[in-house]
Formats: structure tokens, C-alpha cells, sequence
């Protein structure tokens, strides 16, 4: 009986310690895949459970037998040894079975140990099959803690590699960060450098802008009585220059008015011809006496307020044109009707003479005498010469522009020079590829090209060929850039015009709006355009004594080149642009002005010109084609400006000026002359002149 209960104790110990190991095992799997987050753990248990509770159950089976028959009875071992020749993957294969069936086996084997406990199993073999059981589960053990061993390698393996990889995207790209962060930081270091040398260049100027202030208040302070009494000096010779300008502008107005006076006197209505008691001149004395008066008021009322404006000067000399103008209709009217009694008296000789006085009479109506008299009708009160006061101002100008030239005159000659040299070639860039960019394209394109001139000549540094270029940069850069756009605009009007007539408009925009914030080019623009085209002040030079062919080719406006002047066509385009270009400055402004002051150059100049133009004798091709293109650009503009005394002009033209211009013309150059006459003439047949080609229209400057 002890013994019995001694292998039921060996028993419940071996079941024991086995569920022991396999719950070590199986928390050391646990362990080992809680560590790794990757090894699920092994299912020993329930196997093992089963082992042993197979082997409790053929254990009891044995006692139960051995209870029933003789101890030497084995029938139940070939059981045992079948069940242990199956291998443990057929017996997994097998699986235990349900969890209900483990429980009966169980119970059974509790009762049966019950019942049987006064029956010993031979203790040797029981512990040979614990001893059997263990190895096995010792082996079990061992190949699932290699192939969990051998799981977690393989997943540590996989594990690193991952690991390696997203080392290796993150590597790559920290990488591209790191690049991408350089990059900006270069950029951004790019920038602050550029704004650094800005401001540093602005920060130049605007020391030497500081010093130069030092130095002038230091000299105010020491020098502040001194400077007091040159301001005094300054304001007074200012005041009197001024007085003297508007003295000479009043000498001028009465200049006007006495030769008005003069001319009045000769249609006085109480005049009669000694030889035509019938003409009546009342309604030529009626219109002198209005022009009197008007002139007179206007004198009247500009001594009032001081000194008469340079417009009021236009005004009473536009009225001097017009009491010509009666003279010389006076005149035609008288020369007809002394013609008319001459013929009349011829007839009357003709009735009393025989055969003698009909020869005299064929003397008489001889077309000699006849063609003298047109000549001394066409040359009557026309001039040879410019008047004297546009000659004054014609060469003010080019005193001015000569001044110019002196005053970079470093600039001009730095051949030894190379920071000079390179600065004039810069400022040379900076003030004549804008006015290249000059076109009708669009609106905003002209403002760029206006903004840039115009800062350019306001000191504000500009951007030209990647370079930044300001006049500042040479004390004398101011006067050099002034005059090479000066240049630059009047070669724009003698080859870009003359080609492409509607690019005269553009380029007169521009230059208006420069000429009112910068009246130093405007002045150098209309001397360089006087001196390449003479007709534009307008003035016929006269061929001085010891002038050679080719220097008086020169000053008539023709290119002369290696001894050979240029052919007529070509002189005539050049002529034409320049004009064209004049003819459009005089009536256009800049549209993003100041539109409150007066135009620096307006259209009473270009009255000025056509009047001074029709008092002088026509040249043959010349002033046909000067007309013509004047009349095109700016005829609308002087019409709606001067109304009547437009149309006169136009009807004079018709009727007296072609004439003229017809004989000087030879037959070979009637082109101009006759769509000159062509024009005229519908002009005054619609008594409207059209609008010119290429007008800047409103909607021009919104693209």
C-alpha cells in the first residue's frame, strides 16, 4: 500500500514539475517574443497536458488490471510501447482531444487511483516512463526553442533590414534637406549681398550727398553775411534779367503794333488810287482796325500785369501775319483793277490809232512785261531771310548745346581713362537703349521706357545690360547723358520716322514727357534738330564767302561722306522724319503728367514755324514736302486750336503759296507739290483735316 502511494506521489510530482518546465517554457517564450515583438509563443501545454494525462490514464488502466489479474500481466504495455513508437508530429497530427474528453480521462484516473490505491505498479516501471516522457518533452523543448531561436533571428534579420533601409531613405533624404536648406541659405545670402551692395552704394551717395551738405552749411556759417549779400546779388540780377526779357518782349509787342499802325495806314478807307476813284477798301481798313485793337488790348491788358508772356508775343505776331496777309490781298485787288484800266485804255488807243497804235498795242500784251509783273506780284512781301528774333533763339540753342559739349568735356576726352572710359560707355548704354525700345506695342511697355530715362536723369540708379548705372557715378554724367539722348532722339526721328511715319507718335510722347521734367534735353534736342535739319527752325543758310560746296551741302542738312553728298531721295526722307517728329512733339503730352502747366514746346511754336515758313521764298522739292508731312501730323491739331485764321492760312496756301511753289518747280519734282496741292484741296473741300496715322488713342495707354 505504501508503495502504491509512493508512485502516486512520483506521479503527481512528475505531472507537477512537467507543467512546471512547460510553463517556464512557456513564459520564456513569452519573454523572448515580448522582447522582440515578433516571436509568437510555442503551444506546449496543451500537448503536454495530453502526454501526460495519456500516460495517467494507461497508468491507471495498469493498476486497475494489475488489480484484476496476477502482477506479471502486461497486457496493456504494447499500448504504451505503440503509443510511444508514434511520432510527436502524427501524435500533433493526431491532436489531443477536446477539452471535454481530458476532463472525463481525468476523473476517471482520480477515481481509479482511488480504488486502487492498495495495489503497488512496480516502481521501476514507472520511472522509466517518466523518465521516457521527460526526455521527450526535453526534446520537444529543445527543437522549439532552436526553431523560436531561429524565428527570432530571422525577424531581428528582417527587423535590421528595415531598420537599414528607413536609415538609409531617412539619410537620403536629410540629404535633400540639408541641399535644399543650402540652397536657400545661398539664396538668401545672394539677396542680402545684393542688398547690401545697394544699400551700400546708396549709402555712398548718400554721404557724399551728407559731406557735400556739411561742407555747404559749414560755408553758410562761416560765410553767412557773405552769402546773404550773393543772394541778394543772385535775386536781383534774376529780377533784372527778367525785366529785361519781358522789356524785350514789350519792345517787341510794340514793335508789332507799330508796323501794325503802318500798315494800317495804307488801307485807310479815306485813301483813294489817284487812278481808280472806284475801289472801295473800307472792308480791308475795317479788319486793319480790329487787328489794331485787338493788339492794342493786348498790350493794354499785359502791362497791366507786369510783362507780356512769351504767348502773347505769338499772339500779336500771328496778328502781324494776318494784317499782311490784307495788304497783300490789297494789293492783288488794286494791281487787278490798274490791269483792268490798262486794258481798258489799250482798247481806247487801240479805236483812235491806225496800224501804228496796233502795233503798240501788240508790244503791250507781250508776255515779257506780263510775267514781270507776276514776279514782282509773287515776290511782294515775302523774305529772304528768318526773322531776326528766331534767329536769336536759333542760336541760343546751339550756344547751349555747345555749353553742354564743354561741360563733360572730361567725359569726352578719357582715352587714358579706363574708369571713366567704362563709365561714360555705360551711361552712353543707359541713355540710348531705351529710347531703341521705343514702339507703339502697348502702354506699359512706353511707361518702362519713360520710368527708365526718367530716373536715369533724376540721379536714380537704373539697370542697364546687367550692370547698375547712375549719372551720379561722374560729376559730369548729368550733362553727358542730356546730351547723347538729345542725340539719340533726333537720329530716332531722321531714320526711324522717315521709315515708318506712325513711330513718330511713340517717340513724341516720350520726349514731351521728358522735355517737362527735364527742360536742359528739350533745349539740346531742338539744337541738334536745327542743326541736322534747318527747315525745322525753318532757316535757308546762306553761303558765306570762302564756305566750300561740300561745308554749305552740310549746313542745308545733307550727309556728305568721303567728298560725295547723298542723293536727293534720301535727304528728303531724312527731312521728312525730322519734321514728322517735330510736328508730333508740338501737340502731344505726356498723358501721366502734370497736366495743369503749359506744354515747353506747344502748338503756338508750330504756328510760328508754318507762318515763318509761308513768309519766306519756297524751295523747289523742299518746302512742298515740308509742308505737306507738317500739315499731315499736326494740321488737325492747329485746326481745332486756331479755328478761322487756320482756315485762311489753309486757303492762302491754296491760293497764292502752291503758285509760287510751282515756279520754282521743275517738272521733274511735281511728286510732293502735287499731293501737297491734292491734300489742300480736299481739306478745304471738306473743311475738315483728318486725324494723322498712328495717333495714340485713350485706349492705347490701358494695354
Amino acid at each position: 500500500m505504501e508503495s502504491w502511494q509512493l508512485r502516486f506521489d512520483t506521479l503527481e510530482a512528475l505531472r507537477l514539475s512537467s507543467k512546471g518546465r512547460l510553463s517556464y517554457c512557456s513564459h520564456w517564450q513569452e519573454d523572448e517574443a515580448a522582447l522582440e515583438g515578433c516571436v509568437a509563443p510555442v503551444e506546449l501545454s496543451p500537448y503536454c497536458g495530453w502526454v501526460l494525462d495519456s500516460l495517467s490514464g494507461q497508468l491507471a488502466e495498469e493498476i486497475t488490471l494489475s488489480g484484476t489479474s496476477t502482477p506479471k500481466q502486461s497486457t496493456p504495455l504494447p499500448k504504451r510501447a505503440s503509443a510511444e513508437k508514434i511520432p510527436p508530429d502524427s501524435r500533433r497530427s493526431s491532436s489531443p482531444p477536446s477539452s471535454a474528453e481530458p476532463s472525463e480521462t481525468k476523473e476517471n484516473d482520480h477515481l481509479s487511483l482511488q480504488e486502487t490505491k492498495q495495489e503497488v505498479v512496480p516502481a521501476a516501471v514507472l520511472s522509466s516512463k517518466v523518465a521516457k516522457v521527460e526526455g521527450c518533452i526535453r526534446m520537444y523543448e529543445e527543437i522549439h526553442r532552436l526553431k523560436a531561436k531561429e524565428r527570432l533571428r530571422q525577424r531581428q534579420e528582417e527587423q535590421e533590414q528595415m531598420v537599414r533601409a528607413a536609415y538609409a531613405q531617412a539619410s537620403e533624404q536629410l540629404k535633400r534637406f540639408d541641399e535644399l536648406r543650402e540652397l536657400k541659405r545661398h539664396q538668401e545670402f545672394q539677396e542680402l549681398q545684393e542688398v547690401m551692395e545697394k544699400s551700400s552704394k546708396e549709402a555712398q551717395g548718400q554721404q557724399e550727398k551728407l559731406k557735400e551738405e556739411h561742407r555747404h552749411r559749414a560755408k553758410i556759417l562761416n560765410l553767412k553775411l557773405r552769402e546773404a549779400e550773393q543772394q541778394r546779388q543772385r535775386q536781383e540780377e534774376l529780377e533784372r534779367l527778367r525785366k529785361e526779357e519781358g522789356q524785350e518782349r514789350l519792345r517787341r509787342l510794340y514793335s508789332i503794333q507799330e508796323e501794325l499802325l503802318q500798315l494800317n495806314q495804307q488801307i485807310d478807307p479815306n485813301y483813294r488810287h489817284k487812278d481808280l476813284p472806284r475801289i472801295d477798301l473800307s472792308a480791308y481798313s475795317n479788319r486793319g482796325n480790329q487787328i489794331c485793337g485787338l493788339v492794342s488790348g493786348l498790350i493794354r491788358s499785359t502791362s497791366e500785369r507786369g510783362f507780356p508772356t512769351q504767348a502773347d508775343v505769338a499772339s500779336t505776331e500771328r496778328a502781324l501775319q494776318e494784317m499782311r496777309g490784307l495788304i497783300s490781298s490789297m494789293q492783288q485787288e488794286i494791281t487787278a483793277a490798274l490791269e483792268e484800266k490798262k486794258r481798258k485804255d489799250e482798247e481806247e488807243k487801240k479805236q483812235k490809232q491806225k496800224e501804228l497804235e496796233k502795233k503798240e498795242q501788240m508790244k503791250s500784251q507781250t508776255p515779257v512785261p506780263a510775267q514781270q509783273t507776276g514776279e514782282k506780284q509773287q515776290k511782294e512781301g515775302l523774305q529772304v531771310k528768318t526773322e531776326e528774333s528766331i534767329m536769336q533763339w536759333y542760336q541760343q540753342l546751339q550756344d547751349a548745346a555747345e555749353q553742354c559739349v564743354a561741360a563733360f568735356s572730361e567725359i569726352a576726352n578719357c582715352k587714358g581713362n579706363t574708369e571713366v572710359k567704362k563709365i561714360k560707355t555705360n551711361l552712353q548704354k543707359a541713355a540710348t537703349i531705351p529710347v531703341s525700345q521705343i514702339s507703339s506695342i502697348s502702354g506699359s511697355k512706353l511707361r518702362e521706357v519713360f520710368d527708365k530715362i526718367n530716373n536715369l536723369l533724376s540721379g536714380k540708379p537704373v539697370q542697364t545690360e546687367g550692370q547698375t548705372v547712375s549719372v551720379t557715378q561722374h560729376p559730369q554724367g548729368l550733362e553727358f547723358v542730356c546730351y547723347k539722348l538729345a542725340e539719340k532722339f533726333v537720329k530716332h526721328g531722321e531714320g526711324e520716322v522717315s521709315f515708318h511715319h506712325d513711330s513718330a507718335f511713340p517717340i513724341a510722347v516720350v520726349l514731351s514727357g521728358i522735355w517737362e521734367l527735364h527742360p536742359r534735353v528739350g533745349d539740346i534736342f531742338l539744337a541738334h534738330l536745327h542743326k541736322k535739319c534747318p527747315y525745322s527752325v525753318p532757316f535757308y543758310p546762306a553761303r558765306k564767302e570762302g564756305t566750300s560746296v561740300e561745308e554749305y551741302q552740310r549746313m542745308l542738312g545733307y550727309e556728305v561722306h568721303d567728298s560725295k553728298v547723298e542723293e536727293q531721295d534720301h535727304f528728303l526722307k531724312r527731312m521728312s522724319g525730322m519734321i514728322r517728329l517735330y510736328a508730333a512733339i508740338i501737340q502731344l503730352r505726356w498723358p501721366y503728367g502734370n497736366r495743369q502747366g503749359a506744354h515747353p514746346h506747344g502748338l503756338s511754336y508750330g504756328w510760328r514755324w508754318l507762318a515763318q515758313m509761308l513768309n519766306l521764298e519756297p524751295l523747289a522739292d523742299v518746302t512742298a514736302m515740308l509742308l505737306l508731312d507738317f500739315l499731315e501730323v499736326c494740321g488737325n491739331a492747329l485746326m481745332k486750336q486756331y479755328g478761322i485764321q487756320f482756315w485762311k492760312t489753309m486757303f492762302f496756301i491754296q491760293k497764292f503759296y502752291i503758285p509760287r511753289i510751282e515756279a520754282v518747280t521743275s517738272s521733274g519734282q511735281m511728286g510732293c507739290l502735287s499731293r501737297l496741292k491734292n491734300f489742300v484741296q480736299k481739306c478745304l473741300r471738306a473743311e475738315e483735316i483728318p486725324l494723322p496715322k498712328g495717333i495714340l488713342t485713350p485706349s492705347f495707354w490701358r494695354t
